[in-house]
Order: structure tokens, then sequence, then C-alpha cells
């Protein structure tokens, strides 16, 4: 309504006095009738009256059911984190971190080698630039992973193809570290992947860039099994529940299980058709996890089975990015967590026998990308908080913060549900036992009742554990290689048990001292060869210097003799032979 030049509007709707208009009225009023007539009386059918229609009733989806359905993640102060450590600016794809109830490792970069520093947890805030390092190879640190059985050995592999194990004493270091337990040399090239078996005692597994995987008893410093079946680089490595089996990645995009014992491929297939670097993992009950690039570069993870690598059970693609994903697994919880390399998030996820088998749970926000990223074991985290998990995130400035997963519970008391019995750090075979074929399940044992809460986590009641390394002589492992030599070693140990007489073979322990004494007196020789060498080197370099000084030296003009006065005449001595002294023959 236009009223002199001005468009006001209705009073129906100025007016709070006025009534809302017919039209609209009517409508509500047919509106409220139908309801009305909906929710007390069913419908009808038009047709016949008598028959009655009932309403459809509204389905509800039903949540899913799961104890791990609210967990979060929390980052501690920045005071409680550890400030002003150089990262290592490597590109190679790896964790950069790693963690154990005692120690927390990180690549840092260093002058002329490669290093990295270990921190005690109770060492927060802000590292001084001049701390100890860890630091004796000759090139950059690519990989570093802890011992599952002993808190203060660490393993650490590089880019000058030696693979070192050091011994890290308790409370940190004092000094900078540069003589390890042992160096592994079998590499070609550099290694970039480390990795401690679950179950045996000493047994490392190391992967370089010559596409060699090499298994080591720690222990006497020598290659185990040499595994030479990948035609490219192996991205990833790990091992199954039990230690008897082998998942590892290659550039080819193939995975694979193998035997490393027998050396022989189980299975293999194409996990990700993209070119960019994979990564698997085996679980807890067998099945195989896996995450990758799809052709259009989109990350993706996978759930599969051994026996069927090439059909997988499940396949989601998560996003675009760019960076390679890490999958941290946690078998007590049945949690995967997802950390991107250069990423800002921590998704995580949990894996039941339900479909869709893989449940997205929840992210983990941060505004910082992440350069690295370590997971601590569940014997260190703080079960009087319900805290599942800890992760230590490195970022591009310095700051290693801690993230801890905590599961809200009101109850104080020890929660059984969320903590069954957990990896132990002690071992279950030796390495001869697990070479010899033997399988063991890992040592368990129960957080309440071994835990000790001190400062977050469990310590454990063990001390510091040395690690002796016992070198063998390899000339004498040849010479009794080729005097027990025989067609197979089930004829040799029948001919042992046969007719060989008991004092036909000498103690093992007999001969091994023997070689030892033996051995020690060709270096005491040595040495003693090698002194006496050096004192005529010195010897001859004194005198080769001084002729050196005589030659370069001017001669000096000798200065004119006045004339000397005439001597007088002296009697000519005799020969002493002939001498008259007035002695006799035999006096002096």
């Amino acid at each position: 309504m236009e009223v002199d030049g001005e468009i006001k509007r209705h009073n129906s709707f100025t007016s709070p006095n006025r009534r809302t208009p017919i039209a609209k009225r009517a409508g509500r009023e047919r509106c409220h009738s139908y309801h009305a007539q909906t929710a007390e009386q069913p419908k009808t059918n038009q047709l016949n009256p008598e028959i009655r229609l009932e309403v459809p009733k509204m389905s509800f989806r039903v949540v899913r059911s799961s104890k791990f359905r609210h967990v979060y993640g929390q980052a501690l102060k920045r005071e409680q984190c550890y400030d002003n450590i150089r990262v290592s600016k490597s590109s190679w794809d790896s964790t950069f971190c790693a963690v154990n109830p005692k120690f927390l490792a990180i690549i840092v970069e260093s002058a002329g080698g490669g290093a990295f520093i270990v921190l005690p947890h109770n060492k927060v805030g802000r590292i001084p630039a001049d701390h100890p390092l860890v630091g004796g190879h000759k090139g950059p640190v690519l990989d570093i992973a802890w011992c599952p059985h002993n808190d203060n050995v660490i393993a650490s592999g590089s880019e000058d193809c030696v693979v070192k194990v050091w011994q890290i004493p308790d409370g940190g270091l004092s000094r900078t570290l540069t003589d390890p337990v042992v160096d592994l040399v079998y590499h070609q090239r550099r290694v970039g992947l480390v990795l401690w078996h679950p179950t045996a005692q000493n047994v490392l597994l190391t992967a370089g860039s010559d596409n060699q995987i090499a298994i080591w008893n720690v222990g006497t410093g020598e290659v185990l099994i040499s595994l030479d079946c990948h035609p490219d680089l192996i991205y990833s490595a790990c091992w199954n529940w039990t230690g008897s089996k082998l998942l590892t990645t290659c550039r080819d995009k193939k995975i694979r299980i193998i035997d490393p014992r027998k050396g022989e491929v189980e299975a293999e297939a194409i996990a990700h058709e993209g070119s960019k670097a994979s990564r698997a993992i085996f679980l807890k009950h067998g099945l195989v996890f896996t995450t990758g690039f799809s052709r259009m570069s989109e990350r993706q993870y996978s759930l599969r089975t051994p026996d069927a690598l090439n059909e997988p059970i499940v396949t989601v693609e998560i996003d675009t990015s760019n960076g390679v994903m890490f999958p941290l697994y946690d078998p007590d919880t049945s949690l995967i967590y997802l950390c991107g390399k250069g990423d800002s998030v921590i998704r995580y996820f949990e894996v039941t026998p339900e479909p869709p088998f893989v449940h997205y749970i929840n992210t983990f926000q941060t505004p910082d990308p992440q350069r690295g990223i370590g997971m601590m074991p569940k014997r260190g985290c703080d079960v009087a908080t319900c805290e599942i998990a800890k992760f230590y995130r490195l970022n591009n400035s310095g700051l290693c913060q801690v993230v801890s997963m905590t599961v809200p519970r009101k109850s104080e008391l020890f929660q059984e549900d969320l903590y069954p019995d957990t990896l132990s750090d002690e071992a279950s075979l030796t390495a001869d036992e697990w070479l010899a074929g033997e399988d063991a399940e890992p040592c368990t044992m129960s957080l309440k009742e071994r835990a000790l809460v001190v400062q977050g986590g469990y310590v454990s009641a063990r001390g510091a554990t040395q690690l002796h390394v016992t070198k063998k002589n390899a000339l004498a492992a040849a010479k009794e290689r080729d005097k027990d030599r025989s067609p197979t070693p089930a004829a040799r140990r029948d001919d042992s048990h046969a007719g060989t007489p008991a004092s036909a073979t000498p103690p093992p322990a007999a001969a091994a001292t023997a070689a030892t004494a033996a051995i020690e007196k060709q270096l005491s020789d040595l040495v003693d060869e090698i002194r006496k060498l050096k004192s005529v080197i010195v010897k001859q370099e004194n005198r080769i210097r001084a002729l050196e000084a005589l030659v370069k030296a001017p001669p000096s003009p000798a200065p004119a003799a006045p004339a000397a006065p005439a001597a007088p005449a002296t009697p000519a001595t005799p020969p002493p032979d002939q001498a008259d002294d007035g002695l006799a023959p035999d006096e002096v």
C-alpha cells in the first residue's frame, strides 16, 4: 500500500494487536487439524473404510557400541613438552622419533655426520643447544628404533651404510656418545630401516637402498639371514604378532608376506596404484592394514587378509594430501592412528569384526604441521588418567609436542577393560631358538600388578641390562665348517649319534678357550711387531731431518788461521806394538 509516496507494510505485519489474515489463519487451522488427525486416529482406506492403514514408524539408526567412541586427544602445555630441538631436515620418509618408557630419541641436524638426541622423560622444557648427542655416524641418521626387551639399547641406521647399536646409561647422557656397542656392516648403500624382533632377544632387521634385508644377531654381531627378494627400494617392514612372518612394501607397488627363515615369498599383491610410498602393518589377529595412494594421488587405506591380498576387504579414500601416512597400531585396543607427514591432524580408527570393519572415531587437530611422530608403548601410559596412547609430535619450529589420548571415565580406579595384559619388556625366545624354527607368543604383563605410576608412566623394576656382544672368530668358524661339512645337516646329526665316541669331539667350551688364547697370542705378537716398526720409523725420520738440515745450511767461510810457531822436534814415536814401556807382556 502506497501513502504519500511511501510504501508501508500491511497492518497485520506491523501491529501486534491485529489478527492474522483470514487466508493464513485458515491454512494454519487445516495444518493443525491434519496433524491432530494423524496423531489421534489412524488413516482409513477411502475405497474400504473398514480397512485401517497403519502409519509407518520412523526408523532410527542404532549407534555402534564401543568404549572408544569418546576417545579425545589433548596436547600438554608447552612447559611439559620439549623445545629447541633441531629436527632433521632429511627428505627420507621416516618418523624421526622413537619413544620408550625411559627415553625419547629424536634424529637431529648435525654438522660433520649424523646424530640423534636422547632425553629422559623428566627433562622437559627448553633443551640447551650444547646438549650431548649420540653421534658416531659419518652420514645423516635415517632411522632409529628402541629395543623392546631392553629400554637402554637403541639401534640407528645411516647413510654411511652402517648400523650401530648403542647403550644409553640410566639418567641420560652426560657427554656426547661416539662409541657404539657394536657396528653392523653388511649393506652397500644407505640403511633407511631398522626394526627389532617382537619376541626373540637381540634379533634386529635392517633394510637398505641396495634392496637387501639383513637379519642380525646383535649379541654376536653376525648376519643370521639375508633376503634378496625385492627388485626395488624397500619402503617398510613389519613382523607379525609372533615374529614368524614378515610384511614388506616396495617401490614396485607390491606388498609381500615373507617367511624369513626359509627366505620364501608366500604371497604378494599390488596394494595401491599410486607411485608414492606406501606402508603396511600386521594386526594382532593376522589381518593386513595398508596405507598408500591411488592412481589419482588420493590417500587411502585398506584392510586385507593374508590369504587374499589381491582382494581388499575395504578400501577408503581419505584426502588428496601428498604426505606419507604412518599407521601406528595399538594391539590392546585395536585402534589404528594415521599420522601423515606434513599433516596437522591425527586420525584414529577402530578395527572390529563387524562391517565396515574399520570404523572412523575422531580426528585430533593441531595448528602446526608435524615433521615426525613417535608412539609410547602401552606400559609407558598413565593408567591413573585412563590414558590409552601418548604421541610425541615433532614440529618444524623445534617443538616436540606431547599428545595424550584419553578415554573419559569418572572413576579413578584401575579400568581393566581399557588395560588388558600388554607387551612386557621380556623376550620369549633367544636368537638361536628363533633361528632353529621355534615360535612363541610375546610375553605380556598386567599394568595393574606391575605398573608404577612415576612421572606419568610405567618404569621397569629391573635395572639397566648391559648389552654384551661376543664376536665369533671368522677364521675359526670357517675351519669348523670345513671340518664338519657333510651332504645334509640330518646326515651329520645321524653320524654324530651313530658311532662317533664322545671323546672324539672336544667340548665346545675348551675349544672356544683354546681359540681365544691363540687369537690373543697372535694379537700380542702383531702389536709387538708394530711397536718395533714404529720405533725404527721414528729413528729414520730423525736421521732424515738431521741430514736435510745439514744440506740446507749455507756453508760458512773459515777464518784465516795465523801462522803457528815452529814446533820443537820430537822424537819419532814407535808403533804401539813396538813401544818399550817397561811392562811385562801380561801387564796392561
